[in-house]
């Protein structure tokens, strides 16, 4: 669910926030106030192509900006995860597009492209009214919306999984029966099994090799630093630190003959030299038996250089090479026992094979049912939104080949007709916007709950009627409200009246510049706002009483 639109020097918005809440949201304003602005922000922030007349004038850059709930929308969430984009528990979409043209996006404050905005606001937002912006003019979308409003879920995973397995079979029969690929392949796996073999290490015995190597390149140093600490220790100089901690215990133990409270002190002298005389051993020893040894460091180096190479060539870390050869392994082994794991791939390939055509005609029948039950209802409602005769037919055409297809044996085209005598035309041809965005509302509303998209928004659904076919499609857009979030852009009070929330937008002028503002309506906001929508310049008693009524009598229906 859409919950905050934000838009900065947008056209001829200076800045503007908007909360949405669920239900159906009206937005209505003066000719030319910019209603659909809100919609043509939504579309931009759905990947559209951004230009540079759409930043204020005197602007460098205009700022979009989208929150949206991902509560109850588990596709949306699914991708952003997929894409590894998500946040917890919400969704926000960022758009700048700069005054020369050039425009750049974020999902959830990560860098997205036009394709990734597209696919994501796809799952977010449905937006009607526009041909280029509608997803019920895509014919993939039309047989999913066939799918979802028939039920027949289970029939389709069925068919999918059939299909999808066919072919992932293919895949792998065509990868081991390569010919001389698959020869070449078994070679340079053999040489690459090889060299892993002989110098990929497992992560402990790797870094015991970094840590012998670090020894070995600094021997030298170490043997001549170890006895440096030693003679500063226990040397003959007389600035020897047991010297000095020698001569320090004899005169402590004179003044301790004196005052026995010294002997706590002398005793941790004593301690103190028995330790020094330790650490100066341990290290004379190490000095010793420090390994000088040039030809195994040669043989070390060479090792983790050829560890290094081998970590560039595989593109993996030094550590991660000898799981590597497992992997390697295990293809080769089924490579090279390719014969054996061909026989049992075709077997299952043509059992699916055979499952399939059953399958997917049970969902050809029940397509075919639905199809018939979705365009008769779909006609009649659309008789009620003021296109008296028109109708909907959902036709089902084979779908091309004979291999197992995941959308199953057929493929869906929504045809209508506007009004009687016209013959249906595919719902993509239809030139009315007005009608197109009414012929989507009654879809909407016959296949309500049916699809997952979690906000839909109409652009002048209303275009063109009035009267009690306007008051319809409120109560249908209400209606349709009640289960999903609802945005409406309209010039009527009948639409207007069935909100649940009314945002009104307005333009202004100082004489230099201008301004458009968008304010929520309250409810004496919103009778005014019916009022002037329906007595235009001139605004009596009579038309804000007819608008409290209408007003009333929609928000209590």
């Amino acid at each position: 669910m859409l919950t905050s639109l934000y838009v900065r020097h947008f056209a001829v918005v200076e800045a503007a926030e908007v909360a949405f809440g669920p239900g159906l949201t009206v937005v209505s304003g003066e000719t030319g106030a910019g209603k659909s602005l809100l919609v043509d922000a939504l579309m931009l922030l759905a990947g559209a192509r951004a230009d540079s007349g759409m930043v204020r004038a005197g602007s460098d850059r205009a700022e979009l900006a989208a929150e949206f709930d991902l509560a109850e929308l588990p596709a949306a969430r699914d991708w952003l995860q997929r894409e590894e984009l998500d946040e917890d528990g919400g969704c926000q979409l960022r758009r700048v597009i700069r005054a020369e043209g050039s425009s750049k996006a974020w999902i959830n404050g990560r860098p997205a492209n036009a394709r990734q905005l597209g696919e994501l606001a796809a799952l977010l937002v449905e937006i009607h009214g526009q041909h280029e912006h509608q997803a019920l003019l895509s014919r993939p979308h039309q047989l999913a919306l066939l799918d979802a409003y028939a039920g027949h879920d289970e029939l389709l995973a069925q068919v999918r999984g059939n299909a999808v397995r066919w072919r992932e079979l293919g895949t792998r029969m065509r990868k081991l029966s390569g010919g001389d690929d698959r020869d070449q392949r078994i070679e340079l796996l053999r040489h690459e099994i090889g060299e892993l073999e002989k110098w990929a290490l497992p992560a402990a015995e790797l870094a015991e090799l970094e840590t012998q190597h670090k020894r070995l390149a600094n021997a030298g140093r170490l043997a001549e630093g170890t006895a440096g600490v030693v003679e500063l220790l226990d040397g003959d100089s007389e600035f020897a630190l047991r010297r000095a901690l020698g001569r320090a215990q004899a005169e402590l133990g004179k003044l301790a003959a004196l005052d026995e409270r010294l002997n706590p002190l002398l005793e941790l002298l004593d301690n103190a030299g028995i330790q020094l005389g330790e650490a100066a051993d341990g290290l004379a020893r190490y000095a010793q038996d420090v390994d000088l040894d040039p030809e195994r460091f040669t043989e070390v180096d060479n090792h983790l250089a050829r560890l290094h190479e081998l970590s560039r060539r595989h593109r993996l870390p030094a550590a991660e090479l000898h799981d590597r050869l497992a992997v390697l392994q295990a293809e080769l082994a089924e490579l090279e026992g390719a014969g054996d794991v061909l026989e049992q791939l075709m077997a299952q390939r043509e059992r699916l094979r055979g499952d399939y055509p059953h399958a997917a005609a049970k969902l050809s029948e029940a397509r075919a049912a639905a199809a018939a039950r979705l365009g008769d209802e779909v006609s009649v409602l659309m008789g009620e939104l003021g296109m008296v005769g028109g109708l909907l037919r959902v036709e089902l055409e084979p779908s091309s080949g004979d291999e197992p297809d995941p959308q199953g044996g057929e493929r869906c085209e929504l045809l209508v007709s506007a009004n009687p005598g016209q013959p249906p035309r595919p719902l993509r041809k239809v030139a009315s916007g007005g009608e197109l965005a009414r012929i989507s509302l009654a879809i909407e509303v016959v296949t309500l709950g049916k699809d997952t998209v979690g906000s839909m928004i109409f652009d002048e659904v209303d275009s063109g009627i009035g009267g009690a076919v306007a008051e319809v499609v409120g109560q249908k857009l209400r209606a349709l409200g009640a289960q999903r979030q609802v945005l409406c852009v309209t010039h009527l009070p009948q639409v207007a009246a069935q909100g649940h929330a009314h945002l009104k937008v307005s333009k202004h002028s100082d004489g230099d510049s201008t301004h458009t503002q968008i304010e929520a309506l309250d409810a004496a906001g919103r009778r005014d706002e019916l009022a002037r929508m329906l007595g235009g310049l001139e605004i009596t008693r009579e038309t804000r009483a007819h608008a409290r009524q209408m007003l009333e009598r929609a928000q209590s229906a």
